[in-house]
């Protein structure tokens, strides 16, 4: 004789559907309308953030590309062209001189910035006297806009009254024409923004180290490896995402750079500081070739969007092969 109890098993074992209660059902669709409404407060969220990116973002763009069609000084309607402006581009051998000067300040600004910044924090991330005081002082330049970091510059390396060059005076060295010398400006330049941009990349790799369990650096040391070592091996591939987000962040800044290059030297002299965004200002609002200049930042739209999709897709092999 079969028990109840081996009966029910039985039933259970046969069909297991049939034990589930009623109300699983009913659980379930809650689970599913509570997603749904999940879904649809995350939509309202982003609403207004995608409202504004398209007005002030996608929508500009847009009319850039559109502009870029046609030769117009910027009133009236203008003429369309086609291709025309893109074709000037190369045959244009200013074009070619700020192109070059952008991508020279950029290979230059993008790692110094980012080494300097390195160090400071792994210094600032020791045991050091008056840490906080010096995190502050690096990170002050952040506070301060590019057109007021440029002025403070020219206090700094104006050929005439500038205290660099009164300091070499002083000493008995030869001052340095930093507003007449092409190269003397170049550096000028360089050495200003890499003073503005050592705040930000000190902060974020600084955040990255303090991420960084201090169990993992103990273990090194017992294994005997010394200084050097931990930094190369350790530290370097440990603050990877930080550098991956300065990359990217510092190319970006250095292919948009104009307020500190306006300010300082307004492209000169002799073009030699003059990059694509200085000469896309020029071409638009001084010779008022619109249409050309749009032209010109289409262009360095482009390159700033295959070097980010370079480098995120290098970024991303490289951690699947790792």
């Amino acid at each position: 004789m079969t028990s109840p109890v081996t009966t029910a098993a039985a039933t259970a074992v046969a069909d297991p559907a049939g034990t589930q209660p009623a109300g699983g059902g009913r659980r379930a669709r809650r689970r599913t309308s509570g997603g749904a409404g999940e879904t649809a407060a995350g939509y309202a969220f982003l609403t207004p953030t995608l409202i504004l990116l398209g007005v002030f973002v996608l929508l500009p763009l847009g009319g850039a590309v559109v502009t870029s069609l046609q030769r117009t000084n910027g009133f009236g309607s203008g003429s369309f062209v086609g291709l025309d402006n893109y074709a000037r581009l190369a045959t244009d051998s200013l074009f070619w001189r700020s192109t070059l000067n952008t991508f020279l300040f950029t290979v230059i600004v993008t790692p110094v910035a980012m080494a300097i910044g390195l160090g400071a924090a792994v210094l600032l991330n020791t045991v050091l006297p008056a840490r906080g005081l010096l995190r502050s002082i690096l990170i002050l330049p952040m506070a301060i806009s590019g057109v007021a970091t440029a002025l403070m510059g020219l206090l700094v390396f104006d050929e005439n009254n500038g205290l660099l060059d009164k300091l070499l005076g002083f000493v008995g060295l030869p001052t340095v024409p930093w507003q007449s010398g092409g190269t003397a400006a170049f550096a000028s330049v360089v050495l200003v923004t890499l003073w503005w941009r050592l705040g930000f990349n000190m902060l974020i790799y600084l955040a990255g180290l303090q991420g960084i369990s201090p169990e993992v650096y103990e273990a090194a040391k017992l294994d005997g490896a010394g200084g050097w070592q931990r930094f190369r091996y350790m530290t370097v591939p440990l603050v990877g995402p930080s550098t991956f987000f300065l990359l990217i962040m510092n190319v970006i800044y250095s292919f948009q750079v104009f307020d500190l290059i306006f300010v300082m030297t307004g492209g000169g002299p002799q073009n030699a500081t003059s990059v694509l965004v200085t000469y896309a200002y020029d071409t638009g609002f001084v010779t008022r070739d619109q249409g050309y200049a749009a032209a010109i930042g289409v262009v360095l739209l482009v390159l700033m969007l295959a070097f980010t999709a370079v480098q995120w897709k290098t970024s991303r092999t490289r951690d699947q092969v790792g």
